[in-house]
């Protein structure tokens, strides 16, 4: 839990600099004049904004130069020591930053840049279709309004409804619940490489599918390979739970081990059907690599369900989920139920994380990367993180799709994708901030 120091009344700043001089916590705040300034390390040129405790109103004056503090209660800042390393805190550029991106106008613009995606990327294809061909189109059955369409040849009607809408809808959807799932499990876990998949709900996904392909259940229609990936993250979930609860405290480190477990002897089990499945080999390998070849409008619709009941849930815990960083000590003593919401949250967003598994396959790096790069951006408040985390991952998946269906001459599985694009991405940043914190 990060340290913030109480300014005695008449303390002398530079004796509260000596006071934290070799401290490893660089985290206190002294007034001058009216305003809060923050202390970086002893020795260090940053200058850092704060980790806070609790603070009495009056302390900070009335002007409260630090958003998020309303009535003592902490609600932004307070994630800042562990998203931005154990001794680098938020540099006064970051803030900046930040201050001039507010949420009101920041989703609106996402917003507006996935919509703009969508209706190229439908237009994007072996049949081009212009992309005010496709917004006339798209209009037309939103409204009712036939005449829209009356000049318009009925091939292009039927490629962008039938065949080309519902995969990018669930590409849209899908990137949406994985990178909020990301934004959660990191804020709960308190772990930087934390995604949707450290549970094992992928290799219980996988496992499932694995076994249904296996047995070629997929010759009775569509549904048996998806039903049984989601069985399949279900009970690894409440297996990894049952595990991490035996001993009585569901830490974060106790779910990390478990999920680390299950996934080792559920990743066994998929090799082993993938060694006894012969001919059937080939159709395990393409599915554990990801797809959205080929969804319907049933599959946008049960993905948006889950995704959609499940963004709500963690937007309904987002100020729940800012407490939670400062330990569960504390956060109960702020009027939250600390086991309560991080077992709600852990369910939601793994259940979400399984729906999502099993409409489109494996698919890494979103949940990892894109609170990471997000979080440049809003700040690690979660109530802008997990809203503006939704719109990035959906646009950063269509976009990886689009290039894999529009773009390059073969169609390569949208997993292998993400990670060409993810890993570097996210080595760059954390050679970036590794080296932040050796200024």
């Amino acid at each position: 839990m990060a340290l913030g120091l109480e300014r005695e009344d008449g303390e002398n700043p530079s004796r509260t600099r000596r006071r934290n001089r070799g401290r490893k916590l660089q985290y206190a705040t002294v007034m001058y004049d009216g305003k809060a300034q923050p202390l970086g390390r002893s020795g260090s040129r940053k200058t850092c904004l704060v980790s806070y405790r609790r603070f009495s109103p009056s302390w900070w004056g009335a002007e409260r130069p630090f958003p998020g503090i309303k009535n003592g209660t902490p609600d932004l800042c307070i994630q800042v020591r562990f998203f931005f390393g154990e001794d680098v805190g938020w540099t006064k550029s970051q803030y900046r930053r930040f201050q001039r991106v507010p949420l009101w106008s920041l989703l609106p613009l996402l917003t507006l840049a996935l919509a703009v995606e969508i209706v190229i990327s439908t237009g994007a294809g072996y049949v081009e279709i212009p992309p005010v061909d496709v917004a006339r189109i798209i209009a037309a059955h939103l409204t009712g309004a036939d005449g829209l369409v009356a000049q318009l040849d009925k091939v292009a009607s039927v490629v962008v409804t039938d065949v080309r809408l519902p995969r990018i809808l669930t590409s849209v959807i899908v990137g949406a619940g994985l990178a909020v799932s990301g934004a959660v499990f990191q804020g709960i876990l308190l772990n930087p490489l934390a995604d949707p998949y450290t549970l094992g709900v992928s290799a219980g996904a996988a496992f499932g599918a694995s076994l249904a392909l296996s047995l070629n259940l997929a010759l009775f229609g569509l549904w048996p390979v998806p039903l049984f990936a989601f069985a399949g993250a279900v009970a690894t979930l409440m297996v990894v739970i049952w595990l991490a609860a035996g001993s009585g405290d569901l830490s974060s480190g106790s779910l990390i081990l478990a999920g680390i477990i299950v996934a080792a002897i559920l990743s066994a089990g998929v090799s082993f059907l993938k060694y006894m499945a012969d001919e059937q080999v080939g159709v395990i390998i393409f599915w554990l690599m990801g797809s959205f070849a080929s969804k319907t409008w049933q599959e946008v619709f049960i993905a948006a369900v889950a995704v959609g009941a499940g963004l709500a849930v963690c937007l309904f815990f987002s100020r729940d989920l800012n407490l939670l960083a400062l330990g569960h000590r504390t956060a109960g003593s702020l009027g939250v139920a600390p086991r309560k919401v991080s077992m709600v949250l852990l369910v939601c967003t793994s259940l979400m994380a399984a729906v999502c598994v099993a409409v489109s396959g494996i698919i890494g790096f979103v949940g990892l990367l894109v609170p990471h790069m997000v979080r440049f951006v809003t700040g690690p408040d979660n109530r802008r993180l997990i809203p503006a985390s939704a719109l990035a991952g959906a646009a950063l998946l269509l976009l990886g799709d689009t290039v894999t269906r529009a773009v390059l001459p073969q169609e390569i599985p949208i997993g292998v994708i993400t990670a060409l694009i993810g890993g570097p991405v996210f080595c760059y940043i954390y050679r970036r901030r590794h080296m932040r914190r050796l200024i």
